[in-house]
């Protein structure tokens, strides 16, 4: 069995595009995924399945979602060998000036091509930080998230790939669930 990690971009957010996470389970559980467990109600689903193609198991999250709940949800699917990855590589880690309930991860739903990052770098804040490895966005946004340009919108825009974002302390706790 392999371990996956999916994560739903704008579920429950302002009273737009609710799924309890009991029927988020019950439909993973339904289609044959093993060890579903969800984590807060932002969508973030750790499950076991015998597909080992992740985009594969994108389309058919996605498809899953609009025929049970009859509405779209961009689905990124990470392995737990990408999510550790991801968590190791924050360029962030190694600078003890920098307070981690301020950074956040962008996950790419691939990796940008012909990336003009000076696009992003315009965007940011005075005191805001930004850094692209491979599939991940790393932000640090000492106003807040809720404050910063450098949003999903955004992001998707100038990358040309889908995106959501997890604050650090989120993105950590997925990784301790799948380990």
């Amino acid at each position: 069995m392999n371990t996956f990690i999916a994560i739903l971009r704008g579920i429950n957010v302002s009273g737009q595009k609710i799924i309890k996470m009991n029927l988020l389970r019950n439909l993973f559980e339904n289609t044959g995924f093993s060890n579903v467990r969800t984590y807060i109600q932002s969508g973030n689903v750790l499950f076991s399945s015998e597909k080992t193609n992740s985009k594969e198991l994108e389309q058919l999250i996605t498809s899953l979602i609009a025929s049970e709940f009859e509405f779209q949800v961009p689905v990124i699917v990470l392995t737990q060998a990408e999510l550790l990855q991801i968590v190791e590589n924050n360029p962030f880690l190694s600078d003890s000036a920098k307070n981690p309930a301020f950074m956040h991860v962008t996950f790419l739903a691939s990796t940008p091509k012909d990336v003009a990052i000076d696009q992003l770098t315009a965007k940011k804040g005075e005191q805001e930080a930004i850094f692209l490895i491979n599939k991940a966005l790393y932000l640090y946004c000492p106003n807040g998230y809720g404050n910063t340009k450098l949003n999903n919108n955004f992001v998707e825009s100038k990358l040309k790939v889908q995106a959501t974002t997890r604050n650090w302390k989120t993105t950590l706790e997925l990784l301790k669930m799948v380990e």
